[in-house]
């Protein structure tokens, strides 16, 4: 069995004289829920396409679960369950007639099909929605139909782009629940511009900017990676505070005051403190400071940063 459900090694695409995708890699196990970040124009969905099939790669291998995509596509497709921004819902139908609908052009038996079909109900909370007409649904349920169309052939990968788009609070909580779910059983690709859910859901982030790979982390890595807030009485150059040991970036937000970051800050507290005496800056407050996906994104992905803010790879 292979290790990886989906390994896309060293992507580029060009349209004519524009290189939208730069030597990107990207690679999903189960139980992986992969947050699959970045900017309009980033070149975000070209990826994704090129991950379904829809679009082949100008050079770079792409295998689903151990079968090439480019040399068997029928075959490597079997394995993706996919989610557009826009769902591809009929109106004038139920959910049954759809979700029959679907399963039929996944190729799925005809002895496995019903049975198919209410698991993918029972498991996106469609059961008591049987016989309800698509168009009368709410916009929560209408995704949930739509999730359910993408994994009803019991595929091993699930590709949802924006599935949250357009919803209330409540539903937004519900279909992010549905998410960690699948994720379970499932390897996810969850693209999305609604960074908290993200946050939320994710176990790994890799985010996109101008067509290059400049994040690739677990979740478990962005948390580890601290900030501290420094208000000093000297108004120092952020290239000073970058002399001590254990910090990786400094950024100014005031005058005298600071942010830092690294990894595992919080046991360098009595070792920065004295840094800062020693040196005559006058340390009048250190405290930490939330280092959400948030300020991540925006860094990587601020006009002036493009790919020489590249935070690595895992």
């Amino acid at each position: 069995m292979p290790s990886s459900l989906i390994n896309a090694q060293h992507l580029h695409r060009y349209y004519a004289n524009t290189h939208a995708v730069n030597d990107v890699s990207i690679e999903l196990k189960q139980g992986d829920i992969l947050g699959l970040l970045g900017p309009n124009g980033a070149g975000k969905s070209t990826c994704m396409q090129m991950l379904c099939g829809v679009l082949a790669p100008s050079a770079g291998k792409i295998e689903i679960n151990g079968i090439d995509l480019l040399d068997q596509p029928n075959l490597a497709k079997q394995h993706i369950g996919y989610l557009p921004d826009k769902p591809p819902l009929y109106n004038e139908l139920t959910v049954d007639e759809y979700l029959n609908y679907a399963a039929r052009l996944r190729h799925t038996e005809k002895n496995k099909l019903n049975d198919y079909r209410e698991q993918a109900k029972q498991r996106c909370g469609l059961s008591q929605h049987s016989k309800r007409l698509i168009g009368n649904l709410s916009k929560g349920y209408q995704q949930r139909v739509g999730i359910a169309q993408a994994i009803i052939h019991h595929p091993k990968i699930i590709i949802l782009d924006e599935p949250t788009v357009g919803l209330d609070p409540i539903q937004m909580r519900e279909i992010r629940s549905l998410i960690t779910e699948l994720g379970e059983h499932h390897g996810i690709i969850l693209s999305t511009h609604v960074l908290p859910e993200v946050q939320a859901v994710c176990t790994r982030v890799q985010v996109i900017q101008q067509g290059c790979s400049v994040l690739n982390k677990s979740m478990a890595e962005l948390q580890k990676r601290n900030q501290l807030a420094l208000h000093l009485q000297e108004n120092i150059s952020t290239e000073a505070l970058l002399n001590i040991p254990g910090i990786q970036s400094a950024e100014q937000t005031d005058t005298g005051r600071y942010l830092i970051s690294g990894d595992s800050l919080h046991n360098s507290l009595a070792s920065i403190s004295e840094y800062c005496v020693t040196q005559n800056w006058g340390l009048l407050e250190m405290s930490p400071a939330e280092n959400n996906l948030e300020q991540i994104f925006i860094q990587l992905t601020s006009s002036d940063a493009g790919s020489h803010n590249n935070m690595g790879t895992a």
